[in-house]
């Protein structure tokens, strides 16, 4: 009963941390999100990192690269699926490592999936609110944390990082 007790706790403990960890990536989006929306334009780039990146202004229908922007009610329900993924899995961890690599990931697909919701003028079909301009592709802080769990989750296999107390 003791062991029992001790595994809830730490399940109890992992799922605050998400939670918290999530409520503060998703906040820090959304709110760049919002300071975009108010300071920036699409005609006009401010440069952040001379030669790197800049700000601009860009709504994003599609996916990474514009990629389904004929379908955006379909890239919108991957990312509620990929949302829910994420919580499973969350979930299903024993891992401090795959908790943040899927609070990470979760907050990434869920701060998109708000922007589609958001803007949407119909089923699905909103856009998202991009940014960040690298050059060569435009992205937000969203894009930056789905990045950052990619890393994560890659570097977790690498490494074999257990997923579950039974691996360890």
């Amino acid at each position: 009963m003791g062991a029992l007790s001790t595994e809830r706790k730490r399940l109890r403990l992992r799922a605050a941390v998400f939670v918290c960890c999530s409520a503060v990536l998703v906040g820090v989006d959304q709110m760049t999100k919002s300071l975009a929306q108010t300071y920036l334009s699409a005609t006009a780039s401010r440069p952040l990192i001379p030669g790197f990146v800049s700000l601009r202004l860009l709504y994003n229908p599609g996916a990474t690269l514009g990629m389904g922007s004929s379908m955006t009610w379909l890239v919108a329900l991957v990312e509620l699926a990929a949302c829910v993924a994420f919580l499973v899995l969350a979930a299903r961890t024993a891992s401090w490592w795959w908790t943040f690599a899927f609070a990470f990931a979760f907050s990434g697909a869920l701060g998109n999936l708000i922007d589609r919701i958001v803007y949407a003028h119909g089923f699905l079909n909103g856009a998202v609110v991009d940014f960040l301009d690298y050059g060569w592709s435009i992205g937000n802080i969203a894009d930056v944390e789905l990045t950052v769990a990619a890393v994560l989750i890659v570097v977790g296999m690498l490494f074999s990082m257990p997923f579950s107390s039974k691996e360890r």
